[in-house]
């Protein structure tokens, strides 16, 4: 994959829109596919549905958007070449809704909570207001709401398993949310390469439910005692 670079000229800001447009288009795909998957097969309630529905509302719109500034920057989607790294990870939680969660939401997206500030810095820096207001915000508000989603429904069947009569109107104790983050510890190492990578977007990731402590042990490779 070429460098992207630091939006300063036209060729890197259409290259980084090219790449969110990408991105979208995948999350797109993922949001149907998450509800289509795993809904009905776990027994999942009305309200997983529900968020999820308006996540892949949330996309289709980020990308329309995104789409059309790209045109108006003088390119279009399929003009460069594109990662296929969320559809990896969606390949191999494919049997796994925890697993699901867990890295599309809570790992791929988040992290897409970490740069967005910095590639709207460099929009602006670049002289894009445009394509910086658009991300500021329509998406990384949003990009919020869908992390939040992939926190809340982790947790659910976590601890739906612990007890199977939970209401998805749930509440968690600090004993619950000490398991649920080793479960998320456990699921991470077995599902994702290698360790998550800082700086973290520490506010983003506080408003989406989930703490330093979810996510910073994962910065470090867990190295085995055997």
């Amino acid at each position: 994959m070429p460098k992207l670079g630091k939006a300063g000229s036209l060729q890197s800001r259409r290259a980084i829109v090219h790449s969110l447009v990408h991105t979208e288009s995948w999350a797109i795909d993922l949001s149907w596919d998450i509800i289509a998957r795993f809904g009905k097969q776990e027994s999942m309630p009305r309200d997983f549905f529900t968020d999820f529905v308006k996540v892949a509302q949330d996309e289709g719109r980020h990308f329309t958007l995104l789409a059309a500034r790209l045109e108006e920057l003088g390119s279009s989607y399929g003009a460069l070449p594109a990662h296929d790294g969320l559809w990896d990870s969606a390949i191999a939680t494919s049997k796994d809704l925890l697993a699901r969660l867990a890295i599309e939401h809570c790992v791929h997206e988040a992290r897409g909570l970490d740069v967005l500030p910095t590639t709207i810095s460099r929009f602006r820096n670049g002289g894009d207001e445009k394509t910086a207001d658009l991300l500021e915000k329509v998406v990384y508000p949003e990009e919020i709401t869908h992390c939040a989603a992939g926190v809340k429904w982790f947790k659910y069947i976590y601890l739906r398993s612990k007890n199977p009569a939970l209401d998805s109107d749930f509440e968690v104790s600090d004993e619950s949310e000490a398991e649920v983050i080793q479960k998320f510890h456990e699921t991470v190492r077995a599902f994702f390469r290698g360790p998550l990578k800082p700086p973290f977007n520490e506010a983003a990731r506080k408003t989406a439910g989930f703490g330093p402590q979810w996510y910073e042990p994962l910065a470090v490779k867990a190295f085995s005692t055997e």
